[in-house]
């Protein structure tokens, strides 16, 4: 997948970032849109916006309207405003401060609360790089997190933003979960589902689409396999 030039898309995502201060939230979206870090690293104040149009390896062009939320809890009036509509949530912890992963639960009722349980979110185990050349530093193990995302209903995925190691891979992967299943959906001809999202969290150039779309009871750790959409050929 590469970011496309043009602003060619076929929906708009909005997609938001939440975890506990200093976990890289701002550090991930900077690699991931500039392909470069903050030369003057500080907290967000609120929230910062940044936007990309993408076309998925799976299929479709979607522009993602990310943005990246403050930890801190004197922003959380403001922060959890910016939560309404979000077809996506990422939440973010750093493998070395295992207290920022205890809060990921934290987070996602957070999410669920402001945004919905029908939100497609993904956990992210973020400055692994700390803990390559330190092993007893990582405080949190890939496996406990992942398990743990499995029982929450998250993917999980681990990235480093200072290296870029599966930055790409975290957005794209979330973006294209999005757009599968919005279009699984649309060809199966079924909205009526437990868990679907919101008609305004979806749009096309035109505005809020028809079609709503669902979170499927299968958990993906990983990022699926073989994932075809019925409309693709």
């Amino acid at each position: 997948m590469s970011l496309a030039a043009t602003d060619d898309y076929d929906h708009l995502y909005k997609i938001i970032l939440v975890g506990d201060p200093s976990v890289g939230k701002t550090h991930l979206l900077a690699r991931y849109t500039r392909n470069s870090l903050p030369k003057n690293p500080g907290p967000t104040l609120g929230v910062e916006l940044a936007t990309h149009t993408v076309p998925l390896a799976g299929g479709g062009t979607v522009k993602a309207q990310i943005w990246d939320t403050a930890g801190q809890e004197r922003y959380k009036s403001i922060t959890a405003a910016h939560f309404r509509r979000a077809a996506g949530a990422v939440i973010v912890y750093s493998v070395t401060r295992r207290q920022t992963f205890v809060n990921a639960s934290k987070w996602l009722a957070d999410v669920v609360q402001h945004a919905g349980r029908n939100v497609v979110m993904l956990l992210v185990g973020n400055q692994v790089d700390l803990a390559e050349g330190s092993p007893e530093d990582r405080q949190v193990s890939t496996e406990e997190a992942a398990e743990w995302a499995k029982k929450s209903g998250l993917m999980f995925l681990e990235t480093s933003a200072v290296t870029g190691y599966n930055v790409k891979k975290m957005f794209e992967l979330i973006l294209q979960e999005i757009y599968d299943r919005e279009h699984k959906v649309i060809c199966e001809g079924d909205s009526s589902a437990q868990y679907a999202i919101p008609r305004a969290a979806i749009y096309t150039k035109a505005g809020p689409a028809n079609q709503v779309f669902t979170l499927s009871d299968a958990i993906e750790v990983a990022e699926p396999e073989g994932s075809q959409s019925c409309c693709r050929h």
